[in-house]
């Protein structure tokens, strides 16, 4: 029975550690490959079946093609090139020079909304468009997607690289000449992919906020105003400490405000599906407090205070008032935070002018 020093069991650990994270690297490195083939043959869809052949058509007019596929062309033709980088195992450097393209995704991305309702219109307005897609469509190239589908993959594949490049990282010795290139593009790909998110939940807060105007009656209660964040809206009983009655009511949470309104007359000829705004109550100087036992265990009861009046939220369903509870804790709790921060910074202004003696 042989033993072997304690070096030489050190060395061996480490070999097994290298080959484990070799194992992985090459895993990773050939499904980030064959994906990235796929997603190069998608665009290609885009490029030559659509763009191509539309443009040599004129069925779109400049300004319509351009709206609709933005900068995909440019797209596609840098993931041309990265491509061909990864398949020659130059992962670093591939992804490095696809960094230096990622403002056309963050373009995409910025159109990508005007882009659908452009094309929503050309296929209503536009029967030549509509035929020409449909017939695309069709082709046994597309395996079942539809321009739709293809129009989105760009934003889908930036938070695939992220994916990627964190596995390539963490199975990269750091004194490799791929880790420094592969470090860099993973914070310019997670930059370009917070933007994409923030815009998505931008435009979903949007479409929300107005989603509810136009469920109002009347213009006389605004909702749209900037700053303002949708969060919440459902049916729950309002009761008021004085009143004998709960009443049900369409509530609608948002950052800063809570809004409480009743349907319209079912019968009434152009409100039949819209509601009444009843009242419209600031979260700044509001407290939220939940109260336990009120229907026995089965929901629960909520009690918002605020400067002039007393409201109270009611519901069986305990699940529902607890979030109720949880959404309404967590605005009113932001809203205070960001009164605060102002003041604050307002006091720190006033301060400094006085250092630097500003009247």
């Amino acid at each position: 029975m042989s033993v072997y020093p304690k070096q030489y069991a050190g060395v061996n650990i480490v070999e097994e550690q290298r080959a484990k994270w070799e194992k992985k690297r090459i895993r990773t490195a050939k499904e980030l490959i064959e994906t990235e083939r796929r997603y190069f043959e998608q665009l290609e869809l885009v490029s030559v079946y659509f763009i191509d052949i539309l443009k040599a058509k004129g069925t779109l007019k400049p300004n319509i093609h351009d709206a609709i596929f933005s900068s995909i062309k440019s797209i596609h033709s840098a993931n041309q090139r990265f491509l061909g980088n990864l398949e020659h195992g130059e992962f670093g450097l591939g992804f490095e020079n696809l960094s230096s393209h990622l403002h056309f995704y963050k373009i995409y991305a910025d159109n990508m909304e005007n882009a659908f309702k452009v094309l929503q219109i050309q296929m209503k307005k536009n029967k030549s468009f509509a035929r020409f897609k449909k017939l695309q469509e069709t082709r046994p190239e597309f395996r079942g997607l539809v321009l739709e589908d293809l129009l989105t993959l760009p934003l889908q594949r930036i938070q695939q690289y992220k994916h990627f490049l964190r596995d390539l990282i963490e199975n990269t010795s750091p004194d490799g000449s791929d880790f420094q290139q592969l470090t860099r593009t993973l914070k310019a790909v997670s930059d370009i992919s917070h933007h994409i998110q923030d815009s998505a939940r931008k435009r979903e807060n949007y479409q929300n906020i107005h989603r509810v105007q136009k469920l109002l009656k009347g213009r006389k209660t605004m909702v749209l105003a900037s700053g303002r964040w949708y969060i919440r809206e459902g049916w729950i009983n309002v009761l008021h400490p004085k009143s004998k009655e709960a009443k049900q009511k369409m509530v609608f949470l948002f950052s800063d405000i809570l809004l409480v309104t009743k349907p319209c007359h079912p019968l009434h000829p152009t409100n039949s599906n819209k509601f009444s705004c009843q009242a419209i109550y600031p979260l700044i100087e509001c407290s939220v407090d939940k109260v336990f036992g009120y229907t026995r265990s089965q929901g629960g009861l909520i009690s918002l205070t605020f400067p002039q009046e007393k409201l109270l939220l009611m519901s069986n369903d305990q699940e529902d008032i607890n979030d109720w509870y949880r959404c309404l804790s967590s605005a009113i709790g932001q809203v205070s935070s960001t009164k605060l921060t102002a003041a604050a910074t307002t006091t720190d202004l006033v301060s400094c002018s006085t250092k630097v003696g500003i009247d």
